[in-house]
């Protein structure tokens, strides 16, 4: 069996993913535009979602874990009055429930009261999640329903800006990863004494990347290395630091906070640091060019 050959380039894409795509159906596009295979997304968008989507290339496919995890920014529109199968517009209506006589004041206490700050939420079965190995919307497609665990996260800002039309809600949500905004609305329609659903997701930011620094699908920026991990603490490395990277070893950790990114005079990255047990930094990624 012939070995794959290594990825010649490398880089961070910020995506503005199209509504009707999945987030693997974009790595599939770059993979064939970049002519690359070795390419990675960090954090699923829904298909019918747009936005911020962050792609590793080449070897920055090893530094999309310290992306995953970033807090992130939505807008959408919560549909009151009618809850779906998937909890948003794709699905087809489960319930209806006359709701004429929300107002904008009451949704608003009732999101400052149950919906900000650390919460509780079950993943929805048309969720990527995996259950056993599947992911969740594989089994909901057969008619499956699992048990999901609860799980906390954190809503640091829910901002309900108003309602263009009757029934309708727009809001903003700034948030832990993990958090499904699709449930939310559906928790709120719940709270309010009804039902709802979510529509017109589109995810503005996640971490310090925003909406206006993505690219189109079919124009994509490549973005050097160095991008992906642009808010972590750097340190440039001196000719003793090189090598000691080069053997793997731990080194001596800086007084900034951890992890720490590593790179050459030129701006290169290097490797990532983080704090050991030891009390020293260790090295949690190595590129392939401070080896080489």
């Amino acid at each position: 069996m012939a070995r794959r050959r290594p990825p010649t380039r490398h880089g961070l894409v910020i995506v503005d993913k199209p509504s009707g795509m999945t987030s693997h159906d974009v790595i599939n596009v770059l993979r064939k535009q970049l002519g690359e295979r070795r390419i990675g997304h960090a954090g699923t968008l829904d298909p019918d979602a747009t936005g911020v989507l962050l792609v590793g290339v080449g070897y920055v496919t090893r530094l999309l874990v310290f992306l995953t995890g970033l807090d992130k920014t939505y807008t959408g529109q919560i549909v009151l009055g009618s809850s779906t199968s998937t909890l948003d517009s794709s699905g087809t209506v489960t319930a209806n429930h006359d709701m004429s006589g929300v107002t904008l004041e009451e949704i608003k206490r009732v999101v400052a009261q149950n919906f900000v700050g650390e919460i509780k939420q079950v993943p929805p079965m048309v969720s990527a999640l995996k259950v056993g190995g599947v992911r969740l919307h594989e089994l909901a497609r057969q008619g499956i329903e699992v048990e999901r665990a609860e799980r906390s996260l954190t809503i640091y800002d829910f901002k309900v800006l108003g309602m263009p039309e009757p029934g309708v809600v727009d809001i903003e949500v700034r948030c832990s990863s993990g958090t499904y905004i699709r449930s939310l609305a559906d928790d709120i329609g719940r709270a309010l004494g009804g039902s709802a659903h979510l529509r017109n997701l589109r995810r503005t930011a996640v971490g310090t990347f925003t909406q206006d620094e993505t690219s189109p699908l079919d124009a994509v920026v490549v973005h050097q290395p160095i991008t992906a991990v642009r808010s972590m603490s750097r340190v440039v490395a001196d000719e003793d630091t090189k090598a000691f990277i080069k053997n793997g070893r731990e080194l001596e950790k800086w007084d900034s906070p951890s992890p720490w990114v590593l790179v050459d005079e030129n701006d290169a990255l290097l490797a990532i640091y983080e704090a050991s047990a030891t009390g020293r930094a260790k090295p949690s990624v190595v590129m392939a060019n401070a080896v080489s």
